[in-house]
């Protein structure tokens, strides 16, 4: 695993506004597109409403029939094909992007079977419940969005237009109040100023109303349109088994290279000098004896090479001592002087020593090659359910998990176990990487 420690980040400088956020919210394109969105959901809401009320009772009423099964299963595939653009429009408007609910899978082909998926679905009834939640919703926040925002403008810009009612209204003003005796009028300089502000002050207020009211809008959007929890932990799961397969075959192949180029390739040399010195024995003892000498060096190269295999994949003294003579042996043989503290009131599970072992030992790696690193330290403590590794370094910083390199590849390798690792690197360093994994007794 290479990781780039030596590489620094690239900042983008962006101006700072010159106004604060809360005057230039009614400006920004942002406030005027989820504006567009409370808009546009009255309509839509009602469409979709009717839809699904008008669908559903007609195939409830039809069940005493075999046609109401159709129709049932034609108004779910309608509130599917809604979902669709709901989504859609949540994603061009309010910049929500929501993952696609889980397929149908009818048994077999036909029309039988499809229909049997789409009644059998969970999430065909959600995108059914959405569209009589949001109906209300929508036109309350409509309603209010709408009040608000029509309000805020037009008591702000009063001041430009004001003269218009006593020319063609046949008023003085804006009227407050009125009965048959008596009247109140918005038409003094002081009240058109009075009224400008309150007009600023919803105005100001409005895009913020709004942001709150979409809120609620892409919390529907994600619970009621999106994959259910379920649905989205399987396919975590099934990601994270491909990422165990996919390390468990690299780490084989890591085995078989380094066995086919290392171990196996001085053993079978060694063969060959014994063979050689087998016949040289009786013509040149002297000989023999200097290749049987070359030969056992090379017994014991090959045997280094096998313990330094072994201690690779799961060394012994992990497996008798723990983790901290297992780190503190990793610790002993990096280039840079080490500091380890091993803080753990039990042992956990093999598989979880076995995973922190490995995570620190590639992590020591990148310290000697690439950190450019004085001095080091591993930490590992538990936290509640959590087991905890830090490795810290003073070297010059600049490590990525974005840019695809051995972290990353290491991240994807914690994630299969609902592990997590946080890289904390500036240039000019220096770097903290923490991982997590699941605390297993």
């Amino acid at each position: 695993m290479a990781t780039e420690y030596g590489q620094g980040y690239a900042y983008r400088s962006e101006r700072p506004h010159r106004l604060p956020a809360g005057l230039r919210a009614p400006f920004e394109a942002r406030s005027w597109r989820e504006f567009g969105y409370v808009l546009l959901s009255l309509p839509v809401a009602i469409v979709l409403f009717c839809w699904t009320v008008t669908m559903v009772s007609l195939g409830a009423g039809l069940l005493v029939t075999f046609l109401g099964i159709p129709v049932l299963a034609a108004a779910l595939a309608g509130c599917r094909g809604f979902g669709v653009l709901e989504r859609a429009r949540a994603r061009a408007l309010l910049g929500l992007r929501v993952a696609d609910p889980e397929p149908l899978r009818p048994g077999k082909p036909g029309p039988v079977a499809w229909m049997g998926a789409v009644l059998k679905s969970g999430s065909s009834w959600r995108q059914a419940l959405y569209t009589l939640v949001q109906f209300p919703w929508a036109v309350f926040s409509f309603s209010v969005v709408v009040t608000f925002w029509s309000l805020g403008w037009s008591l702000l810009t009063y001041p430009l237009w004001f003269w218009v009612l006593p020319v063609y209204a046949g008023q003085s003003g804006i009227q407050l109040y009125g009965d048959s005796h008596h009247s109140v009028y918005v038409d003094n300089p002081f009240e058109i100023a009075l009224a400008a502000l309150v007009g600023l002050v919803f105005t100001l207020a409005a895009p913020w109303l709004v942001r709150a009211l979409t809120t609620v809008d892409g919390l529907l959007v994600r619970g009621l349109l999106g994959p259910s929890p379920l649905s989205a932990r399987v396919v975590e799961l099934e990601s994270d088994r491909g990422a165990v397969v996919d390390t468990a075959v690299a780490d084989l192949r890591r085995i078989e290279r380094a066995l086919h180029d290392g171990a196996q390739a001085r053993l079978a040399g060694l063969a060959m000098d014994l063979g050689l010195a087998k016949e040289k024995l009786r013509d040149d003892p002297r000989a023999a004896a200097r290749m049987v000498e070359e030969a056992h060096g090379e017994v014991k190269t090959a045997l280094q090479e096998l313990r330094d295999l072994a201690r690779g994949i799961h060394p012994a003294v992990l497996t008798d001592r723990g983790l901290d003579a297992a780190l503190s042996a990793v610790a002993s043989r990096c280039a840079v002087p080490v500091r380890v503290e091993v803080d753990l009131p039990a042992r956990p599970a093999a598989a979880i020593e076995g995973i922190a072992y490995f995570t620190v030992s590639e992590l020591l790696r990148n310290v000697s090659e690439h950190s450019g690193a004085r001095t080091a330290s591993v930490d590992v403590w538990r936290s509640d359910k959590r087991l905890m590794l830090q490795v810290s370094d003073d070297g010059v910083g600049g490590a990525d998990l974005a840019r695809g390199s051995g972290l990353a590849g290491l991240a994807a390798r914690l994630d299969a176990v609902d592990g997590l690792l946080v890289v904390d690197s500036p240039p000019g360093g220096p770097t903290r990487v923490t991982a997590e994994l699941p605390w297993r007794a």
